[in-house]
C-alpha cells in the first residue's frame, strides 16, 4: 500500500455524522476527501482556515442563511485520521440540526459515508493497520474496563508490533535459508544441519505459542461466553440470572411454565463478559406456546459454550440423570464427551437443606462412567447468595479465562491465522529435520509469514475488509 498525500490523490469527499444519535451538547459532521477544505471554507464563511485551530463560525446553508454556530476545525492531509484533508463541524446536538448541516454537504459535493469508511481510508494510507481498525470498533464497543483497556493496547499499536516482530524474524530465517539455494554449490547437508535454522524455527514457534496464549484471552475478553440456564420448571433459573444479573431481569412465581420464551442479558463477571440465557422449564407440556418456547431451549443449549442445568437439590434426587434424559438428542448429535464437557450441574435451593452436610450430588458414586474430572458442579443459594463467587470462578476457570494486565483484544480470524502461521512453521521444522527439504523449508515459512500479514492487513483479500469495516459505526 502507498501512502496518499496530496490533494489529487485524495478520494471524493465523504460527510456523516460523527456524533451519537440523539439531543446532545455537541453535533459533529465530519468531512474526508479532496474538496472537504472546500466545503468547510464554504459552509463557515471562513476565507481559509489553520490546520488544527478552532475557528468559530456561523454555519449557512446555500443560500446564505445561518443553521448553526460553533467550530470548525481543519486537519490538512496527511496529517489527518484518514491521511486526508479531514473538516469537522462541531455546533449545537440534537438531529434535526445535525441532519440540516449534513444536507448542505452533500449540496456541496461531498456524499454519504458508508459504514466504516472513515477507518476504510485511515487504513488504505497507511495511518493505521488493520488490528487498529478492528480495535477502534472493539473500543467503542467495550462492555468493561478490562475489555477496554486491551482494546487500547491493540489500537496503539501494541498487537500490531508483536505480529510485526514475528514476522521480521521469520525474514531473517528466510534471508538465511534462501542464501542456500543460491548458493547451492556448498553442502546442504552441513548447512542445514548446523543447528541455527533450527533453533531460530523453534524460537518462532515459541514466540507464536505466547502469541497465541495472550489472544485466546484477549478473544475472551471481546467475544465473551455462551452460558444457557436450563432444568425443569421451578428449578430456580430465572432466580439465578436476577441473582447475577443483579437485577430483576426475568419475571420469576411459584407457578410452573412462567419463563415461555428464551430471555438474553449480558453480564461482565468479574471481567468475562456472560451472554446469559434463560430458557422455559424442560417438560412434557400440552400449551403450544410453552411447547414452542422449549423447541427454542434446546435451540439455545446446542448454541451455548456453557449449560448450566439448574435443579432443585432439595427434591431432585438423580439430577445427572434426568439432564441425560432431556438433552438425549443432543448427546447422540454432540457426543457423551462433549455433553460432559460443556455441562455444570448448579444445585439450587442450597437454602432449603437446613445446613444439613450433604453431597451436593452423588452422580460419581451412582453414575457409571462419569467421573469427577468430567462434571462441574456447584451448589448456590439465589437467596443466601451461597455459591455464587464459586460459580463465577468456575465459568472463568471452564474457558480458561486468566486475562493478564498485558492482555490484547483479539478476533477469531486473528487465532485462525496464528494457528495456521504456526503450522506452516511446523512443517518448516519437519522438512528440515527430517527431510532436510531446503526449498520446503524456504516455502513453509513463506506460508508462515503470509499468515501473519492477514493478520495486520498486509495479505487480506478484499471481501474480507468489506464485512471488517461494514460492521463500524457510520462516521468512524
Amino acid at each position: 500500500m502507498t501512502t496518499k498525500t496530496s490533494a489529487s490523490a485524495q478520494q471524493p469527499t465523504i460527510a456523516a455524522i460523527a456524533s451519537p444519535i440523539g439531543q446532545g451538547g455537541v453535533g459533529v459532521i465530519r468531512l474526508s476527501g479532496r474538496t472537504a477544505y472546500a466545503i468547510g471554507c464554504a459552509m463557515s464563511g471562513q476565507s481559509a482556515l489553520t490546520p488544527r485551530h478552532a475557528h468559530f463560525a456561523k454555519f449557512k446553508n446555500s443560500a446564505g442563511q445561518i443553521i448553526d454556530e460553533g467550530i470548525i476545525i481543519y486537519f490538512k492531509a496527511p496529517h489527518s485520521f484518514t491521511g486526508e484533508d479531514v473538516v469537522e463541524l462541531q455546533g449545537h446536538g440534537g438531529m434535526v440540526l445535525q441532519n440540516l448541516l449534513l444536507s448542505v454537504c452533500f449540496e456541496l459535493g461531498a456524499r454519504q459515508a458508508m459504514a466504516g469508511e472513515f477507518s476504510m481510508r485511515a487504513f488504505e494510507n497507511d495511518k493505521i493497520d488493520l488490528v487498529q481498525a478492528e480495535a477502534i470498533a472493539d473500543v467503542i464497543s467495550a462492555t468493561s474496563v478490562a475489555q477496554l483497556s486491551s482494546a487500547m493496547r491493540s489500537l496503539s499499536g501494541d498487537f500490531s508490533k508483536k505480529i510485526n516482530e514475528l514476522s521480521n524474524k521469520i525474514t531473517n530465517i528466510r534471508l538465511y535459508v534462501e542464501a542456500s539455494i543460491d548458493f547451492s554449490d556448498e553442502d546442504d547437508v552441513v548447512f542445514l544441519s548446523d543447528g541455527v535454522i533450527e533453533s531460530n524455527i523453534d524460537e518462532i514457534l515459541n514466540a507464536i505459542d505466547d502469541i497465541l496464549v495472550t489472544a485466546k484471552q484477549g478473544q475472551l475478553l471481546r467475544d465473551g461466553v455462551q452460558v444457557v440456564l436450563a432444568g425443569r420448571p421451578n428449578a430456580g433459573k430465572s432466580s439465578l440470572l436476577n441473582c447475577l444479573a443483579g437485577t430483576e431481569r426475568a419475571i420469576v412465581s411459584n407457578i410452573a411454565g412462567t419463563t415461555r420464551d428464551t430471555l438474553s442479558e449480558v453480564l461482565v463477571l468479574d471481567g468475562l463478559t456472560v451472554h446469559l440465557t434463560d430458557t422455559a422449564g424442560l417438560r412434557d407440556a400440552c400449551d403450544e406456546v410453552e411447547k414452542i418456547g422449549i423447541d427454542r431451549a434446546k435451540s439455545a443449549v446446542k448454541e451455548a459454550d456453557i449449560l448450566l442445568f439448574v435443579y432443585d437439590v432439595s427434591g431432585e434426587r438423580e439430577p445427572f440423570e434426568l439432564a441425560k434424559e432431556l438433552f438425549a438428542d443432543m448427546i447422540d448429535e454432540i457426543g457423551v464427551e462433549n455433553f460432559e464437557r460443556k455441562l455444570v450441574m448448579i444445585a439450587n435451593k442450597a437454602d432449603l437443606l437446613d445446613g444439613v452436610p450433604r453431597e451436593t450430588m452423588q452422580i460419581n458414586q451412582n453414575t457409571p462412567n462419569v467421573s469427577c474430572e468430567t462434571i462441574s458442579q456447584i451448589q448456590v443459594s439465589c437467596i443466601t447468595g451461597q455459591g455464587l463467587d464459586e460459580l463465577v470462578d468456575l465459568l472463568k476457570n471452564k474457558v480458561g479465562f486468566h486475562p493478564p494486565e498485558n492482555s490484547l483484544i483479539a478476533r477469531t480470524r486473528h487465532i485462525d491465522a496464528l494457528k495456521r502461521a504456526k503450522s506452516h512453521a511446523m512443517d518448516a521444522h519437519t522438512q528440515l529435520v527430517v527431510y532436510q527439504a531446503v526449498e520446503l523449508v524456504a516455502e513453509s515459512l513463506r506460508l508462515s509469514q503470509m499468515a501473519l500479514g492477514e493478520i495486520i492487513g498486509q495479505m487480506t483479500a478484499d471481501d474480507l475488509l468489506g464485512r471488517i469495516f461494514s460492521s463500524f459505526c457510520i462516521g468512524k
